[in-house]
Order: C-alpha cells, then structure tokens, then sequence
C-alpha cells in the first residue's frame, strides 16, 4: 500500500489472505466482513475526528473499532454460526487492522476505494483458486453466505480432486508466489516489448 509505512499493514493482510482462502465461500464471507466493517469504521472516524484532540485519535480509533468488531462478530454469529465457525480468528484481526490502517493513513488517502477492492479481489481470487486446484470444487458450503446450514459439495469441476496441498497453508503461500512472480515477469515482458517513446 502507498501509505506511510507499508510493512505493517501489509503484515496484518497477510494471515486472512493464506488462512481465510482454503475456500470460495470463506473467502467471500471474510471480504464481506472486512468491507462493512472498514465501512462502517471510515464513517465513525469521519464524525468523530472532528470534535476530539488529535493526541486522543488513537482511542477513538482503538474504542470504535473494538466495538464494531464485537458487533461484527455477533451478527456473523446470529447469521451463519457455521461461516462463524470457520472465520472467527480472522474477524478477530479485523479491528486491529482498522486501528493500523487508521494510523497509516488508509483513512485519508484518494486511492483507498482502490486499494480495499484490490484486497478484496485478492482474497476472492485466491479463494476460487486454491479450492478449485486444491479440492477439485467450487462453491462448497455456498449456503452459509445466506445463513443457510448446507452440507453441499458445490460445483464439482475435477472429480478426482485437485492438489490437496493447495487447501493448506503452505500450500496458499507456493500459490500467492507463483501468482505475484506470474504478474511481475508479465509485467517486465510487457514493458521490454513496449516500444521505446519518441522525445
């Protein structure tokens, strides 16, 4: 991210973007979650700046995000306890990335639209991926975006499966660096064959 310091909010994207997306649907819930709670913690901040101190920023930002992110958690849990389930520890994460992301600056910046679609897309993308490679589905458990206990397979796309690997930790990790090495040799091809610019 082009924001102040790009090390710890990067940190703090990292274990939803391995852990959350051995599946579609977790993957899906998790952008879900994480854009109505930026959401809702972009407006709160934008009332409350405002009339506080700038020194008291930081305990706006921790007490508001504490808030929103229990409350996050109850509804997920009212809503789909089995998406719950398979989601709690990274929900846990999500206001602490809301109280980082507010001290670098995400808050503020012209492109943050961009940068949490980007995010989100990431996660979505990687998701589809690894449980297509990984278990040969597509779409397992789809009823617990809707609230609806499902013991569903989803599509099945490889019906011997896929690379069980995939579906694991490290196996999220060879992925996003096969993913980010494809992008980077594909954007050095595609600037060595650009024609060089006339002055």
């Amino acid at each position: 991210m082009c924001i102040r310091d790009r090390s710890l909010p990067g940190l703090l994207m990292l274990p939803p973007l391995i852990g959350a997306t051995d599946s579609w649907v977790k993957a899906i819930g998790l952008a879900l979650a994480w854009v109505l709670l930026i959401g809702l913690y972009g407006a709160g901040m934008r009332l409350l700046r405002p009339p506080i101190e700038a020194r008291h920023h930081w305990l706006a930002s921790l007490l508001l995000s504490a808030s929103l992110g229990s409350c996050l958690w109850l509804a997920l849990q009212a809503w789909s306890y089995e998406l719950h389930q398979q989601l709690s520890l990274y929900l846990g994460l999500l206001p602490l990335q809301c109280v980082v992301l507010e001290q670098a600056g995400f808050f503020q910046h012209r492109n943050r639209l961009r940068l949490a679609g980007a995010f989100c897309m990431a996660l979505i993308g990687l998701g589809a991926l690894r449980e297509l490679l990984g278990a040969g589905t597509l779409g397992s458990h789809l009823g617990w975006l809707v609230g609806q206990p499902d013991a569903g397979n989803g599509w099945v796309v490889l019906p011997h499966g896929g690379l069980h690997l995939l579906t694991l930790a490290p196996g999220g990790f060879i992925l996003l660096g096969a993913l980010l090495a494809a992008k980077r040799a594909w954007a050095g091809s595609w600037t060595l064959n650009r024609p060089p610019s006339r002055k």
